[in-house]
């Protein structure tokens, strides 16, 4: 199974920035044995309006393009929103759903990413299921708990589990200064592969890739990736640049 590195870049990025797909292929070569593109799938996913036009600037570049959301309805009067349709009319591939801003901020609600992520499957794209906890569940030794609800809850009965990505986000860890040790992932990707192995079976389980949603850097990549369960890392930060988002790629075992 290939590692997959999804850059986030949430609202950042101006139509100036589709020449960055060619400068990451200029520092990330795909003969670079390894850590070539035989082993590392790259994501990108820019704000809605650059959807399009990175489509066009990644094509023959191995890099794909994702959206960072959309809504659960085909279509209707709901103002400032994309489906999932018309996220595939343009050419991505990929929706991150869940992620933890958008249910701190905007309500999305284990339900709300059900719905979501069953209208993503059925526009034939990739959802990008993110979960996580926050500080006071984990102090309260909640979060296994918190994290396999969040699965049992957002991922929708009809999924077979095939087309799925999921993304663990330790959302007691972003911005407070608190970082999860090596065992802290390892421990919570372990659980995240058996409840998908509960769920959807070992042969099917052990094919999707559970990504790391925290500080995910050049600096400790390296380690990380190379924990059993962790299948690559969606990113923020570290994404916006392409010589640190190469520098991860390159890290992938």
């Amino acid at each position: 199974m290939k590692t997959l590195i999804a850059a986030n870049w949430k609202m950042h990025g101006q139509l100036a920035w589709t020449e960055k797909p060619a400068q990451f292929r200029a520092l990330f070569p795909a003969n670079a044995n390894a850590n070539s593109n035989d082993r590392v799938d790259i994501l990108i996913c820019p704000p809605a309006h650059m959807l399009q036009i990175m489509v066009a600037a990644c094509a023959g570049l191995d890099i794909s393009i994702g959206a960072q959301n959309c809504h659960d309805q085909t279509s209707g009067a709901y103002t400032g929103e994309m489906s999932a349709q018309m996220v595939a009319e343009t050419g991505a591939n990929h929706v991150i759903l869940g992620h933890s801003e958008r249910r701190a901020m905007f309500g999305d609600r284990d339900e709300v990413v059900a719905a979501k992520t069953s209208a993503t499957l059925k526009a034939g794209l990739v959802p990008i299921v993110c979960v996580g906890e926050n500080r006071g569940e984990r102090e309260a030794g909640q979060a296994e708990e918190v994290v396999g609800a969040q699965l049992a809850a957002s991922i929708p009965q009809h999924a077979d589990g095939v087309s799925l990505v999921i993304a663990y986000e330790p959302v007691w860890a972003i911005g407070s200064g608190l970082v999860p040790t090596l065992e802290d992932i390892a421990i919570m990707h372990d659980h995240i592969r058996g409840c998908l192995i509960t769920r959807f079976g070992a042969p099917v389980a052990d094919n999707i890739q559970i990504l790391y949603g925290g500080s995910l850097k050049p600096g400790n990549a390296k380690e990380i990736l190379a924990l059993k369960d962790v299948g690559g890392g969606l990113i923020g930060g570290a994404g916006l640049e392409m010589d640190s988002l190469a520098a991860i790629a390159m890290a992938a075992p």
